[in-house]
């Protein structure tokens, strides 16, 4: 049986200029295991797989693979999946706002002026990050320790953990390890000149299952966990938006805003790329 797929450009502002995901439909009977294999042949940074909802209140159910595991949670899966669902014929139970089932619960998405932007997930892990934690982060960006400002947890999901540099042009300069014994997650966010298109400039680094360093293109996870970390902190009050890709070739933007009662949501554009079958569905 053939199973149906959708190739999804997300947070990207023409076509290519984002974080491609393939969201794949109708794999009820694949493993772990087997939806595993068929993420890494994709080899992209995550491949999502959409399922009928299981729990009152879904939409649909999604369940996001990396190179190496699956996630409970991942930005630019959310949006892609919900992308590829509407697209596919899927119609929201209320409305505009559509309804996310994913390991972290239940992610609502706002479908507004022809954009999506999910509502960012509570944080599981937060807080300063340990001083042999961050001499490892340092070693690991390439960078001395009083270069990193601050420093904090901010893990939703894939892990994050998120280092303030001095300034976007420090961020964008970055050359970090090559390879890393352990698993790490890191996030990286420095400020621009006051005029500039987008207000920040973050970069995305993790360890594969080979232990080589990557960089992911645009990630809405990291930019949620560091938009709330600034709304908390209070450098941010209110909506702004933030850059991410260019040293890979990308220009995501990614809009951030906060709401009257305190959620952080995550949106920019989506763009359908392409569509069709995987022949037999199953490695």
């Amino acid at each position: 049986m053939n199973t149906p797929f959708y190739l999804i450009d997300v947070f990207g502002q023409t076509p290519f200029s984002g974080n491609p995901l393939p969201v794949i439909f109708g794999a009820n009977e694949s493993t772990p295991q087997e939806m595993q294999t068929i993420t890494r042949w994709f080899n992209m940074s995550e491949t999502a797989f959409v399922f009928p909802p299981t729990v009152a209140g879904a939409d649909y159910r999604v369940r996001i693979f990396t190179l190496e595991r699956e996630m409970p949670f991942a930005g630019h899966p959310t949006l892609g999946s919900c992308c590829a669902w509407l697209k596919s014929g899927g119609k929201p139970r209320r409305g505009d706002l559509i309804v996310q089932q994913c390991g972290a619960g239940l992610v609502p998405i706002r479908h507004v002026n022809g954009e999506l932007a999910f509502a960012a997930p509570p944080l599981l892990r937060s807080g300063p990050v340990e001083a042999d934690e961050l001499a490892e982060l340092a070693l690991f960006l390439g960078v001395d320790r009083t270069d990193i400002v601050d420093a904090t947890w901010a893990d939703n999901g894939p892990g994050w953990v998120v280092a303030m540099l001095p300034s976007a042009e420090r961020v964008l300069n970055l050359s970090p390890k090559a390879t890393h014994p352990t698993r790490m997650d890191v996030g990286v966010v420095g400020v621009h000149p006051a005029g500039a298109v987008s207000k920040y400039e973050l970069r995305a680094f993790f360890t594969d299952q080979h232990g080589n360093v990557r960089e992911d293109p645009v990630t809405g996870s990291l930019n949620a966990s560091v938009a709330q970390w600034l709304f908390a902190t209070r450098r941010e009050r209110h909506g702004y938006v933030a850059s991410q890709g260019s040293r890979v070739g990308r220009a995501g933007r990614i809009q951030l805003s906060q709401d009257e009662n305190g959620q952080v949501w995550v949106g920019g554009k989506t763009m359908l790329i392409s569509e069709g079958e995987l022949r037999e569905g199953r490695p």
